[in-house]
């Protein structure tokens, strides 16, 4: 199946060798490939992630991944020391490696469902990306749903949570991450940050109804930074606080 891009990351993508599959696996939530793009004739290899035909995201930027972290961690009360992190999806590993890179996070949790996406990491293509982080002391790799990950027991978990498992709460890559930006999800989130944590959501594009949702489940100071690309709408991460 042809992955359905975003429309404002299709242009420019017409290339001479079609892209390589690397790894293809079929996994309880459907499938997902690993495929590479360049890495000849002294071009840079470029690895996308690919979840049931849909694009997820690739090694070509990561401007996203760097904002996301660095917006929550901005976000966060001053002087708070040592904050946790949990970081929703491991991806191309942009988002663990920017953690990992600023020494001011404490505990960095990942949580990752797809078994394929953290063996590319530990021993495939993406642990160019990954690998420091993975070695660093403060970080952790979770393999279990993301969803059930945050409804289980416990208050204050983290003081952070940075999500990026889906182009947004408008357009899930399989039909059980929307329960993650329902009103219920959003209430296990409340739930699992600290009193002034932060919520942290990647979107392909802005998403107004979120905005009020996330107000509805109760969080405060709701934003949305915007991540310009070179064509199209911009990529976003909306921002919300838990009340102190």
């Amino acid at each position: 199946m042809a992955p359905v891009l975003p429309p404002h990351q299709t242009a420019g993508l017409q290339e001479a060798v079609p892209p390589r599959t690397l790894d293809r696996r079929e996994g309880p939530y459907g499938e997902v490939v690993l495929r590479q793009r360049g890495g000849t004739d002294g071009a840079p290899a470029v690895y996308e992630i690919i979840a049931n035909g849909c694009f997820l995201m690739d090694t070509s930027d990561g401007r996203s991944e760097r904002l996301l972290m660095d917006a929550a961690l901005a976000e966060l009360p001053a002087g708070r020391e040592r904050p946790s992190v949990l970081i929703g999806g491991l991806g191309v590993g942009f988002s663990l490696a920017r953690a990992a890179a600023e020494p001011r996070w404490g505990r960095i949790t990942v949580v990752e469902r797809e078994e394929a996406v953290i063996d590319w990491h530990r021993s495939g293509p993406l642990s160019a990306v990954s690998a420091k982080a993975l070695a660093d002391s403060r970080t952790e790799i979770v393999h279990t749903d993301l969803v059930a990950h945050l409804r289980a027991p416990g208050d204050g978990r983290y003081d952070a949570l940075c999500l990026d498992i889906d182009n947004g709460p408008d357009w899930t890559v399989t039909d059980d991450n929307s329960g993650l930006y329902s009103p219920a999800g959003l209430a296990a989130c409340h739930r699992a940050l600290t009193p002034g944590g932060v919520l942290a959501v990647w979107s392909a594009q802005p998403s107004p109804a979120f905005e009020q949702t996330l107000r509805n489940a109760g969080f405060h100071g709701v934003r949305t930074e915007e991540i310009p690309v070179a064509r199209g709408v911009p990529d976003v991460v909306h921002l919300a606080r838990k009340g102190a």
